[in-house]
């Protein structure tokens, strides 16, 4: 009997059957399909490839010319199968992410864009960086300078920054935040694919530590949060920043801060001992994020619901359907919140398939995300007035959409 085999086919398939239909509860077993699905989930090419040559060792070893071989066939074909449901659900995701900007930025947002950089945006997956290098997420072209402090919490207090090892001037910048629910996490870790693109491409990038429970709470995770934006707006032109683009952006636990800090700026509540510091930021990009109250304290709420404001800077929000950490009807609740209090646009997507932490690997999925994050912040640069023209045309095809429903 080919066990060895058998057990590393029935592996594959009990992660593949995961990623087509997670648990959602209890919250053990929600924990649990996260943990079982969520490379594999994102990178479905891996699991078809190591399940072809488990599958040609064994055929050579003779290990198939058994009943019980036969059976380890029959579930790796059947396993395959399912690994390419996976793949097309994160293929999907460009088709999805275009619609959701044509329908929130509005029907002539792509004329904001210059030609050139239009030109440059119109996407493909980098498929050879996809199937050959999905684990690596440095580029030659890109240098990082690490543990730059911007506190004086000793670690949890230092950022990386990373821009072209040519030294650019005048880029656009954008601060990452971590997740792990405030309990764990780091800087190096999340949305690396995102930050090493941006960078490759003129951008100053930050990412950031910021302090944990339960040495810290709420308000202080926030205050971090401030003081990075605080310092990049002071420090950008040392590396060769524009301190006037920013766009904040986070995963999961970070895109909780980075909708609150969004949410609150100027805030002298959060900004202690900086309190006229300017912590605005041109934009918010939020990825699988939870929007709720995590910190229990009536006399400073928690939640970015409750900072939500007409003036909000112009949002990004991606969530997975299939999300067993944070289920996407807090990012619906979120958005839709949001879009009725805030002037400016809400670009919601709703990732077909996605698990938590999509954005770990060079993955279809998350390449696609990053495509339409690299386009929302071309848009978001864009002339201010152009923009609200956008955002107009955009209202009104919202209400005459309405009006032909109704």
């Amino acid at each position: 009997m080919p066990v060895g085999y058998l057990m590393i086919v029935a592996l594959v398939a009990g992660a593949t059957l995961t990623a087509l239909t997670p648990m959602r509860r209890p919250p053990v077993l929600a924990a649990l399909s996260f943990r079982a699905s969520v490379a594999l989930n994102e990178l479905p090419f891996v699991a078809v490839a190591f399940l072809l040559a488990s599958t040609a060792l064994a055929a050579g070893e003779g290990d198939l010319d058994s009943p019980s071989g036969w059976v380890g066939l029959g579930l790796a074909t059947a396993t395959t199968g399912g690994l390419a449901a996976v793949i097309w659900r994160g293929v999907r995701a460009q088709r999805v992410l275009d619609r959701a900007l044509d329908d929130d930025l509005g029907p002539a947002w792509r004329h904001t864009i210059d030609t050139g950089t239009a030109a440059r945006l119109r996407h493909h997956l980098p498929w050879a960086r996809i199937l050959l290098r999905p684990f690596f997420t440095r580029r030659r072209d890109v240098e990082r300078v690490a543990n730059l402090s911007y506190g004086d919490a000793g670690r949890r207090n230092n950022l990386d920054l990373y821009r072209l090892r040519s030294r650019p001037n005048g880029a656009p910048m954008l601060i990452h935040l971590h997740g792990g629910a405030y309990v764990g996490g780091r800087k190096n870790r999340q949305s690396l694919p995102l930050i090493s693109r941006l960078a490759s491409r003129g951008w100053v990038c930050v990412s950031a530590n910021y302090r944990l429970r339960p040495a810290a709470g709420f308000p202080e995770h926030l205050v971090d949060a401030k003081k990075v934006v605080a310092w990049v707006r002071e420090h950008a032109h040392e590396y060769g920043g524009d301190p006037t683009v920013l766009f904040l952006t986070g995963s999961s636990a970070g895109a909780h801060l980075a909708a609150l800090a969004a949410l609150t700026p100027d805030d002298p509540t959060f900004q202690p001992g900086f309190e006229h510091a300017d912590t605005a930021v041109t934009a918010a990009v939020c990825l699988n994020g939870y929007y709720d109250t995590y910190y229990d304290n009536p006399a400073t709420p928690s939640s970015p619901l409750s900072y939500l404001r007409p003036d909000a800077p112009p949002f990004f929000v991606a969530h997975g359907d299939h999300d067993t950490v944070v289920t996407v009807e807090h990012a619906r609740h979120f958005v839709d919140n949001l879009r009725r209090t805030s002037i400016n646009p809400v670009v919601y997507a709703e990732l077909p398939g996605a698990q938590h932490a999509f954005d770990l690997f060079h993955s279809p999925r998350f390449e696609a995300v990053i495509n339409a994050i690299e386009t929302f912040a071309a848009w978001a640069k864009a002339p201010i007035k152009t923009q609200e023209q956008d955002h107009q045309n955009a209202a009104g095809a919202c209400s005459d959409r309405r009006q032909e429903g109704g």
